[in-house]
């Protein structure tokens, strides 16, 4: 297995650049998005928003879409990310559990789901989420988590949904990643 994995292409956690990371590693490329196209997508959602609130002195490093200096981008960066490679994300209503999820459609489909975890960071006192991507690779689902040291399969779909149900349990929400079909 281990032999496998090493095909795949996995980052690994830097900072809170785990949106970052989960996207690269849901491509399986580097450098599908960068750091820098990262928080120009953050600072044109912010141009966008007609509710700007007004600026602070902490304005400059802790911007409403991403913290300039460690990342931690949030879900509207991840949309528009993903809306300009061509996909369309849908989020999942939790009050459905995994089974609800059509894991097996062909890769054409779906091409992968990501996750917003929370997480208790700096011993329990500082709690935010963590981007975890899943994407099925020939034929096999796994975890690219940018916390992990590698790519870890799951040994069957219901293990795959039965993580998914741990996230759902735990308050994480799930994201949907569909191709976009339109020619």
């Amino acid at each position: 297995m281990a032999n496998e994995s090493s095909q795949i292409y996995h980052e690994r956690q830097r900072l809170q650049y785990c949106l970052l990371h989960s996207l690269n590693s849901l491509f399986q490329q580097k450098d599908t998005f960068t750091r820098a196209r990262l928080n120009a997508i953050a600072e044109e959602l912010l141009l966008k928003d007609s509710n700007r609130e007004t600026w602070t002195p902490l304005s400059l490093v802790l911007k409403p879409h991403h913290n300039v200096l460690t990342g931690n981008y949030d879900v509207n960066v991840l949309i528009a990310a993903l809306e300009e490679k061509g996909k369309n994300v849908v989020w999942h209503d939790r009050r459905n559990g995994a089974s609800s999820i059509d894991i097996d459609a062909p890769g054409d489909v779906l091409m992968g789901i990501m996750l917003n975890v929370p997480v208790k960071r700096f011993l329990g006192l500082w709690r935010n989420g963590h981007w975890v991507t899943l994407r099925k690779i020939d034929g096999v689902w796994y975890n690219l988590d940018s916390d992990l040291s590698a790519p870890e399969p799951f040994k069957h779909v219901n293990e795959v949904r039965e993580f998914l149900d741990s996230v759902i349990g735990q308050g994480g929400e799930i994201l949907l990643v569909m191709n976009d079909n339109k020619s």
